[in-house]
């Protein structure tokens, strides 16, 4: 049976540079991102240098697993959910999978955003982390910024849905 994509796991960081706090539910405001995180108050470590949408950003928890996969070959520390300073960690989908969200709708928990662009591997989080295998290890799968386009309440297991082609 194929698993069917879902949230994993939610985290925001309430100011840039903060660590990533776990979520069991997350108010979406569209336009704006979820409630009490660093980009959705103007906030974030890009938000003045960099001005681009970045409501809420996702993952896939097989691109975290196959990240970690690589640094446990190599006796590296692996990298936790929220290490990574992502918002949604989204399991049942490929990193191809979500990567091919940018440009088109997709629904969590019956929410509308847009995929805006790929969340390319910086060197903000391996800086604070102290970790510079961050950009290596997530490459191709760094994840997708979106656009809230409608207001609501994600919760953790909430579905990914989107049309296929």
């Amino acid at each position: 049976m194929k698993a069917f994509p879902q949230i994993h796991s939610m985290y925001i960081a309430p100011r840039a540079g903060e660590l990533m706090v776990p979520l069991e539910r997350a108010e979406i405001i569209a336009g704006e991102g979820i409630v009490g995180d660093r980009y959705a108050l103007g906030l974030g470590a890009f938000s003045k240098t960099k001005p681009k949408i970045r409501h809420i950003s996702l993952i896939t928890l097989s691109g975290i697993e196959n990240a970690n996969a690589q640094l446990r070959a190599k006796q590296q520390t692996l990298f936790g959910e929220g290490d990574t300073r992502r918002n949604l960690v989204i399991s049942g989908i490929s990193e191809d999978e979500l990567n091919s969200l940018v440009g088109k709708i997709f629904y969590l928990g019956g929410i509308a955003f847009k995929g805006t662009e790929l969340c390319e591997p910086c060197q903000r989080p391996a800086n604070l982390l102290k970790r510079p295998d961050f950009m290596n290890v997530f490459e191709n799968r760094g994840g997708l910024r979106a656009e809230a386009l409608d207001s609501g309440i994600l919760s953790n297991g909430d579905s990914l849905t989107y049309p296929s082609e």
